[in-house]
């Protein structure tokens, strides 16, 4: 079979599924169709606002789905219509069976780790806060549990103590683009050898990669500097990590960190506890040491540096 003739359906949503569909159709695959996610209100106006894929989807011409709900009657017949023979999903949302299981060639999803470790919504800021040294991106069957499908490709990428989120995010994106390319290229040469999860996850502890809410951002200050350090730098930057901080008023603000430091010196302070010198210097302390706050921001203001945030606020010191 010749890739004119394999006909794609793609599912996603962010700036992540973009550079895959670009690659698809810049390289001359059958994209028959695009499936993201409804428009959402934004913004001040609650101005209707196109997700990523669907803006470029509308730029190619390409014909697009939207639906609420994924078994509607309507939607799932527009989409049998299509007559697809493989669909591919980047970042959507999860497929009932009788859309997973409609192609001849089945579904294949991306996924931003080295599955079967970080299974989840969150793969890459799960990998960056727990301080791994390396993840990845995988292709991999749909079957019926999220993210257990049977492995067909993998491809692996170091992760730098400096990395943030958002560096590991744009490396995976572009990687991912070029899997999913070599995977589509696999299924039409029936190369493929897809590898059960199970047997890649014997006798080794799997780390979860869960939905990461407004919550779950808090720092916990009574942890070792290195477990700080990598929280802050696998939220930012977005969702960003956050804490209260103790303004010269004596009111307790929000500010959310970006970017940090590991200052290792020994102190008797309780964690949690801030030291500023008021002009360049935010620390605060930790089990073995202090965070030096590099950028932050407060509440409705826009992110700076620390010397030049602390220009125009001040901390109390504690």
């Amino acid at each position: 079979m010749k890739k004119e003739d394999l006909r794609i359906v793609y599912m996603g949503t962010p700036d992540f599924a973009v550079p895959a569909l670009r690659a698809l159709v810049e390289g001359g695959y059958n994209v028959v169709g695009v499936i993201t996610m409804p428009d959402k209100a934004a913004g001040r106006g609650h101005k209707l606002q196109y997700s990523p894929v669907k803006q470029y989807a509308l730029e190619q011409n390409l014909p697009l789905l939207q639906p609420e709900k994924l078994k509607d009657e309507a939607f799932v017949e527009a989409l049998r219509n299509w007559k697809a023979d493989l669909q591919i999903v980047v970042a959507f949302r999860m497929l009932p069976e009788v859309v997973w299981n409609m192609p001849r060639f089945g579904t294949f999803n991306l996924h931003a780790s080295l599955l079967p470790q970080y299974r989840g919504a969150a793969p890459i800021n799960w990998a960056v806060i727990n301080g791994e040294k390396e993840t990845g991106i995988t292709t991999f069957f749909l079957q019926h549990a999220i993210d257990t499908g049977n492995v067909i490709q993998q491809v692996r990428i170091p992760i730098a103590e400096t990395d943030n989120v958002g560096d590991v995010h744009d490396r995976l994106m572009e990687l991912g683009a070029e899997l999913v390319v070599e995977t589509v290229d696999a299924i039409i040469a029936g190369t493929v050898k897809a590898v059960p999860q199970e047997e890649m996850a014997a006798g080794i502890e799997l780390k979860a990669a869960p939905k990461i809410f407004k919550e779950t951002c808090r720092i916990d200050w009574d942890q070792p500097s290195k477990r700080v350090y990598d929280f802050i730098r696998g939220l930012s930057p977005y969702p960003a990590a956050w804490c209260e901080l103790k303004g010269a008023n004596g009111q307790e603000v929000v500010v959310k960190i970006y970017e940090s430091e590991i200052i290792n010196e020994n102190h008797q302070m309780t964690p949690g506890t801030l030291v500023s010198d008021g002009k360049k210097n935010l620390f605060v302390a930790t089990q073995d040491g202090f965070i030096a706050i590099r950028s932050l921001q407060l509440p409705g203001k826009k992110r700076l540096g620390v010397e030049e945030l602390l220009r125009g606020y001040q901390f109390a010191n504690e």
